[in-house]
């Protein structure tokens, strides 16, 4: 395999480095000796088949060296550190910017994909190859879906298409775009997939027929015309794309008519035109058809001339006419404009041609619903387009469906939080006017605007928009939301028959602030203020604290009452639990589950009804969370017992392997400490979980046993479990 991956290379990068991809090669193997895909075959045909995917792609070394250990730090034993002392720091940061967040757990599925989407673009936005391992990654992994079950099939596909697909589209790919789109199709609706292919099979020669034909025809007249090289070819529509079309524009099969399209490869931009000219003489264009897209790229840099002419026997033939260089880049998209730079690193960022990356992850910054940011996300990666011009004549890129706010906000936020109408085509419309592709757009402003309004976010479509509205309500009216949003509060508290005092305990309104991913009680009444928040979601919420706390007052009030009343002695120095409670003889103590303490820590103890004094770490987060009832707080402290054992938990996180908890216990030997109780279990991405539950003297015997366990191989975190 590593020949024929280094013959594949070499045929576009004579010098490139054999000695480092064979290393690499060799390390990934042993990395991943022993594992499995679900296909039964060795998992390192993964990582061999991603590598083939980005020479086809004709990525530099680097990138190829990711991707053969793209996987390594997931599923392996191997960390960043290790791979950045092997292979440098270049190539760590690719292979760790690929990695998925599999070892966190997020409490939605939304949460969890919008996380590794997040990390995905940042790693991005630092090196774009990062991205193109990705693709490269989960193309073999579409090629390989079958093997999954129906659901896991079902869910892969949609994210594929979703988000992955129109990543590709992004990047201009459209040598991975298309295929991932047929593969998605072919397990999101096999049936509909299945019937495409058989109908596309049974009119096949009959369309090779007529498309040769069709360039017989083309060659006879370019032949005579032109004294430039050309290449004439056919080209199928892939599948996806005759479905998309079947199912928007409600179409039959018979119905669609240019599932070939013609392509002419030229040498010059000059002679595009001369082919297009001499098309256009032998067939009728049909009107509205015409898309230059060498005067207007797309943002994906894509260039071509596309006209539809009535072709032969009276079909509809689509004609793309595009530079070899053109059609270089329309296949491998931003891969084609990789730079090669000896010994460094190359920092993508700064091209232009990635300007809608660096806008994506501003706009999305501040976005803390994961549903919201998967949904803008989808807008943003996926949405049709329409190019508009400004006064100067700047081509300008927008959502399909976009008005003249989206121009200005996309133009500037101080033009945007000024505009006050606008101009198309030298006429006022509308603010809420849907641009068209070519429309010459001026946007209206004044000094004395008093900001955008709130309606804007019912109609504008572009993410940047909506986002910079947001922003402009948050900070230019802060303040006055804040009082607007407390005033607002107070009024709907009486109105549910309390005072405002009762319900806004500090206490209770941070752990709303936390609920709703705020970053203040101030930032909660501004966004009641300007109706990010709604009172129907704060007010229920105060008031069940309040009957919660209201059934526990007069119980506290009388444990209090009942402690105070005892007469004062001395510490007793005969405790058989250890501890010293200030004051009080012959008390019940015991400690906490939440924290379970030892000695070393240091403490505080809770008066509870019926149980005693309840024995907490200071730093337990049942004490830390602004606990009001500060008249039940009673200070203790150890009593120095040398025989007393302690129960405590802790938890390890680790890559699974063998002998783990043989490793664990003969750690726990050496120490001399008792295990009560032990819970292993591993996940789906061979991650073990080790709980154990040990008999401890003091805090510093638990220290050493976590330190001699964190130095373990492949433990990623070692911590004192807080139920």
């Amino acid at each position: 395999m590593i020949e024929k991956l280094l013959a594949q290379i070499q045929q576009y990068n004579s010098l490139c480095d054999r000695r480092l991809i064979i290393k690499a090669y060799n390390f990934s193997e042993a990395a991943h000796e022993g594992q499995v895909r679900k296909s039964g075959e060795k998992y390192f045909i993964h990582p061999v088949e991603v590598a083939k995917i980005l020479a086809e792609l004709h990525m530099d070394d680097a990138t190829i060296v990711a991707g053969l250990m793209h996987d390594v730090i997931e599923d392996t034993k191997y960390t960043y550190d290790q791979i950045k002392d092997e292979f440098g720091e270049e190539i760590a940061i690719l292979v760790e910017g690929v990695t998925k967040l599999g070892r966190f757990t997020y409490e939605t599925k939304e949460e969890r994909q919008a996380e590794s989407l997040r990390k995905m673009f940042l790693a991005m936005a630092k090196d774009i190859r990062v991205i193109i391992i990705k693709l490269a990654d989960r193309l073999h992994n579409m090629r390989t879906l079958k093997y999954m079950n129906e659901n896991k099939k079902k869910e892969k596909a949609k994210e594929t298409l979703e988000i992955y697909a129109a990543i590709a589209h992004r990047l201009g790919i459209s040598k991975i775009k298309s295929e991932l789109e047929d593969l998605s199709l072919r397990y999101l609706d096999p049936e509909g997939y299945y019937d495409l292919v058989e109908k596309v099979s049974k009119k096949k020669r009959e369309r090779e027929a007529y498309i040769n034909q069709v360039i017989d025809q083309l060659d006879t007249n370019l032949s005579k015309n032109l004294d430039f090289q050309y290449e004439i070819s056919g080209r199928s529509k892939h599948f996806y794309s005759i479905y998309r079309k079947m199912v928007y524009r409600h179409k039959i099969f018979e119905e669609i008519f240019d599932l070939t399209a013609i392509r002419v490869l030229v040498d010059k931009v000059r002679d595009c035109y001369g082919v297009l000219g001499i098309v256009h003489t032998m067939w009728k264009p049909i009107p509205g058809r015409f898309k230059d897209y060498i005067a207007m790229p797309k943002p994906n840099m894509y260039q071509s001339l596309h006209t539809t002419v009535i072709g032969p026997d009276g079909e509809p033939l689509e004609i793309q006419i595009r530079t070899w260089e053109m059609h270089r880049i329309a296949e491998y998209g931003i891969a084609a404009h990789w730079k090669y730079k000896e010994s460094q690193s190359v920092d993508a960022s700064n091209d232009d041609k990635l300007r809608w990356l660096r806008q994506l992850l501003e706009w999305q910054r501040d976005m803390n619903d994961p549903k919201e940011f998967m949904e803008s996300l989808k807008i943003d990666l996926f949405t049709n387009e329409v190019f508009v011009f400004t006064p100067k004549g700047d081509v300008i890129d927008l959502p399909a469906g976009s008005t003249p706010i989206d121009f200005a906000y996309k133009i500037h936020s101080a033009i945007g939080n000024s505009c006050i109408g606008a101009k198309i085509d030298g006429r006022i419309v509308p603010i809420d006017y849907k641009l068209k592709n070519g429309n010459i757009v001026q946007v209206l402003t004044s000094k004395n605007s008093n900001g955008p309004s709130r309606d804007w976010l019912k109609f504008v479509k572009s993410t940047q928009a909506k986002n910079k509205i947001k922003q402009w309500f948050k900070k230019e009216r802060k303040e006055e939301n804040t009082i607007k949003g407390k005033d607002m509060l107070e009024k709907e508290i009486k109105r549910h028959g309390h005072e405002p005092q009762e319900l806004l305990r500090t206490k209770w309104l941070n752990s709303l602030v936390k609920k709703l991913s705020l970053h203040s009680i101030e930032d909660l009444y501004a966004a009641i203020g300007y109706g990010g928040i709604l009172l129907s979601q704060v007010v229920p919420k105060l008031k069940e604290k309040y009957k919660e706390n209201n059934t526990e007052e007069k119980s506290n009030e009388e444990i209090v009452e009942n402690i105070n009343k005892q007469p004062k002695r001395r510490y007793d120095k005969r405790s058989t639990q250890g501890i010293r409670v200030k004051g009080i003889d012959s008390i019940l103590v015991r400690f906490s589950k939440c924290c379970s303490p030892v000695p070393g820590d240091e403490i505080v103890g809770f008066i509870t009804r019926g149980r005693g004094v309840s024995i907490h770490r200071e730093d337990c987060i049942n004490i830390t969370n602004g606990n009001e009832d500060l008249d039940r707080f009673i200070e203790v402290e150890w009593i120095e017992d040398r025989q007393k054992s302690y129960q405590t938990e802790i938890q390890i996180i680790s890559a699974d392997r063998k002998g783990l908890l043989s490793e664990v216990t003969s750690v726990l030997a050496d120490i001399n400490l008792i295990v009560t109780a032990i819970n292993a279990r591993s996940t789906k991405d061979k991650v073990a979980i080790v709980n154990l539950t040990i008999e401890i003297n003091n805090v510093a015997q638990l220290d050493k046993l976590i330190n001699k366990i964190r130095s373990m191989d492949g433990v990623i975190e070692v911590k004192r479990v807080n139920s």
